[in-house]
């Protein structure tokens, strides 16, 4: 069998992909800008198997405080979704002393309905935020549990990047219905979330 090649020229000519190849495209449905907000709320179907949240310069009013999110099979009516989650990050400080990879037991939920802590404390100087990706999958399922991942970077107000990984599940057979995100306290000063699916 002949090995064939594609050169420059052919691919820049591709418009469209053949029906068989799945795009992957991130189609985004709506974006909140928060201005002196007590939360957002982002509702879901099953018009996707995945979406996908962007978070762009989150500041919150308050110092020193969590970015949090909870989810809700009620269609935003309560939010309060067992979940089990993870969370390590690692750290590294302006002055270049220290430096950290570690787990964080303090920031981790066992079949909790709290909302889940998926960045460290973030700053609220004027030039602090934080910013990142959450993934959930197929919250429409009504046979499996809702897995997500994240991955957020803050700035501590001890001038540390802070990496922060999380990843976790919603423990109930029930469609997650929408995702509310907030500070553990205070509100969200401003920034933007995107929603993407991703088809």
């Amino acid at each position: 069998m002949a090995l064939k090649y594609a050169v420059n020229n052919s691919l820049s000519a591709i418009t469209t992909l053949p029906s068989s190849i799945s795009g992957g495209a991130l189609n985004l449905i709506s974006t909140q800008t928060a201005s002196s907000s007590a939360s957002l709320e982002f509702s879901m179907d099953s018009t996707y198997d995945s979406y996908v949240f962007k978070f762009i310069n989150i500041h919150p009013q308050t110092d020193n405080v969590y970015f949090t999110f909870q989810g809700s099979t009620n269609n935003g009516s309560s939010y309060g979704v067992t979940m089990t989650t993870t969370k390590f990050h690692a750290v590294h400080d302006e002055a270049n002393t220290t430096t950290a990879l570690s787990y964080q037991t303090a920031q981790d939920l066992a079949q909790s309905t709290a909302f889940s802590r998926f960045t460290n404390e973030v700053g609220n100087d004027n030039d602090q935020c934080c910013a990142g990706t959450l993934q959930i999958f197929n919250p429409s399922s009504s046979v499996f549990v809702k897995h997500y991942i994240s991955r957020l970077n803050n700035y501590y107000s001890a001038d540390y990047s802070v990496d922060g990984f999380s990843a976790g599940y919603f423990n109930t057979t029930s469609p997650i219905t929408n995702l509310k995100f907030q500070f553990e306290s205070g509100n969200i000063d401003d920034g933007i979330i995107k929603m993407y699916g991703v088809s």
